[in-house]
């Protein structure tokens, strides 16, 4: 069985078929992309993965582990972590700071934000948050009001929060949206540094072809709700379906 299994999945909103019988495998320690034209059932799917939404039938389960059912919460609890297409930081708080709750929050599973001041006397805890800073090559932005960084960095932020969790499944949406050339190339090459010392199993949704083929190993291509095709990348490009999906009216 692969890492992430998606089998016979199928959500219905109304007279909307959103997903229709889905089935998709993700391995361990790739990084899996998932596309589609708009309204193909992409996020519908990412929202099963994560307990916001549960399908009509079908199943997903990740590490042999059920994933139907369960909050939200208790997802994040099984190793899955989630990267918003808008980076959800703390903007009143230091970078420093920003890396520090989600650390604590590892360690002691709960946390409260007006222990901030307490918690940065935690020397472990600190000292696990400039690691992950330093490994995301944030180190000199330590101090820094989170508010004042760049979209770029405020994503390099939240991938150092997320990292710090030490996940084993990675789940990005559109990690490169709304942002400038320099800056999604930027984000590219930190999600293929992260992959070099880590491994950790990546699903990413994302329009960019750019992003989509400068970092997946493998691809499921969504079409009204169905994936019409998962290969290579280099099967993906020029395939007939994917062409009539983005190309011959597909919604």
């Amino acid at each position: 069985m692969s890492y992430l299994e998606v089998r016979g999945v199928n959500k219905r909103f109304g007279g909307l078929q959103a997903l229709d019988d889905v089935n998709l495998s993700v391995e361990a320690g790739t990084i899996h992309a998932i596309i589609g034209p708009n309204g193909a059932g992409k996020s519908t799917l990412l929202n099963c993965f994560v307990g916001k939404l549960i399908p009509d039938t079908g199943t997903v389960t990740f590490d042999g582990q059920s994933l139907l059912g369960l909050k939200p919460h208790e997802i994040n609890q099984t190793g899955v972590s989630r990267v918003f297409q808008t980076p959800e930081i703390f903007s009143d708080l230091s970078v420093l700071e920003n890396v520090m709750i989600p650390c604590l929050a590892k360690r002691d599973g709960a946390f409260k934000l007006n222990a901030i001041t307490a918690m940065s006397g935690q020397t472990d805890i600190r000292e696990k948050a400039e690691q992950m800073l330093l490994d995301v090559s944030m180190q000199d932005k330590m101090h820094m009001a989170a508010s004042s960084l760049s979209r770029g960095d405020k994503r390099r932020l939240e991938m150092a929060m997320c990292l710090s969790q030490d996940p084993k499944l990675l789940l990005l949406d559109e990690p490169t949206a709304g942002m400038a050339r320099a800056d999604t190339n930027n984000t590219i090459d930190l999600l293929k540094e992260i992959q070099e010392k880590r491994k950790i199993t990546k699903v990413v949704i994302e329009h960019d072809m750019h992003v989509v083929f400068s970092l997946a190993q493998k691809i499921s291509v969504l079409a009204q709700g169905h994936v019409i095709v998962e290969d290579k990348p280099e099967n993906i490009k020029g395939h007939p379906k994917v062409k009539e999906a983005y190309l011959g009216g597909a919604h």
